[in-house]
C-alpha cells in the first residue's frame, strides 16, 4: 500500500510538471505569434534613457547576456513587445551589431543590413502607422559606418543620419529631431573620449545626456504638428 501510494505522488507529480510544461508552451507560441497593434509614439523617455546607458555600458565592458537581457527589456518599454517577442526581436539588433563589429570596411557592414531590416520589420508589424522599414534599417546603418569612418565624417553627419532614422519612423519632418539626435551624439563623444578611463560620473554624466535626448524626442512625439502657414 505504501508502494502505491508512492507511486501515485509520483505521477501526480509529474502529471503537475507536465501540465506545467503544456502551459508555459501555450503562452510561448500564444505571446509569439498573436497579433497586436500598438502607438510607437507612446515610449517612456527616463526608461528608454536608463537602459540605452545601461547596454551601452554593457557593450564597453564585454557583457554580452547582460546586454541581451536590456536590450529585450528595451523591446518591451519602448515598442510594447510582449515578453517573448522581445527576445525575438532583440535578436536582430544584437546580431547586427556583431556583424558590423568585424567588419573591416564598407562591404562588410553592408552584411548587417538584413538583420537590421529584419529589426524594423518587425517593428514596423506592430505599429499602428506603417513605416518604411528598408529606409529605416539603411539610415541607422549608414550613422554606424560614419561613426566608425569618423575620421571622413563628423558628427553632424552621424545626427543628420540618426533623425533621418526617427522621421522615417514617426512621419515627421527631420527637423524635429535635430535636438534629440544633437544629445545623443553628444553621448557618444563623452563615451568616446574617456574611452578605458571612464569613471562611474562619466557614466552618470553620459546617462544625464541621454535623458536630455529622450526627453526631447518624446516632447516632439507628443507636440501638435507645425502648421505650414506659421
Amino acid at each position: 500500500m505504501r508502494l502505491f501510494l508512492v507511486q501515485l505522488g509520483t505521477m501526480k507529480k509529474r502529471n503537475w510538471i507536465l501540465l506545467l510544461a503544456a502551459l508555459l508552451l501555450v503562452w510561448i507560441v500564444v505571446d509569439l505569434f498573436f497579433p497586436f497593434k500598438t502607438d510607437l509614439s507612446k515610449i517612456d523617455p527616463v526608461e528608454t534613457a536608463r537602459l540605452e546607458g545601461s547596454m551601452w555600458r554593457s557593450y564597453y565592458e564585454k557583457k554580452p547576456v547582460k546586454l541581451f537581457f536590456q536590450s529585450a527589456e528595451l523591446m518591451r518599454k519602448e515598442f510594447h513587445f510582449s515578453f517573448w517577442q522581445s527576445f525575438h526581436v532583440a535578436y536582430y539588433p544584437a546580431k547586427a551589431a556583431f556583424v558590423f563589429k568585424d567588419g573591416k570596411g564598407r562591404v562588410d557592414y553592408e552584411k548587417a543590413f538584413p538583420y537590421l531590416k529584419k529589426y524594423y520589420t518587425l517593428i514596423n508589424n506592430v505599429s499602428e502607422k506603417d513605416f518604411n522599414a528598408d529606409s529605416a534599417a539603411r539610415s541607422e546603418l549608414e550613422w554606424w559606418i560614419i561613426r566608425r569612418e569618423r575620421e571622413k565624417h563628423p558628427p553632424e553627419e552621424w545626427e543628420r543620419w540618426l533623425a533621418l532614422t526617427a522621421a522615417v519612423m514617426y512621419h515627421l519632418p527631420v527637423e524635429r529631431f535635430n535636438n534629440y539626435a544633437h544629445l545623443r551624439v553628444q553621448a557618444m563623444l563623452l563615451r568616446d573620449q574617456k574611452g578605458l578611463a571612464i569613471t562611474e560620473r562619466d557614466w552618470q554624466d553620459i546617462n544625464k545626456i541621454l535623458l536630455d535626448a529622450w526627453q526631447s524626442f518624446a516632447n516632439e512625439l507628443n507636440s501638435p504638428p507645425v502648421s505650414q502657414n506659421e
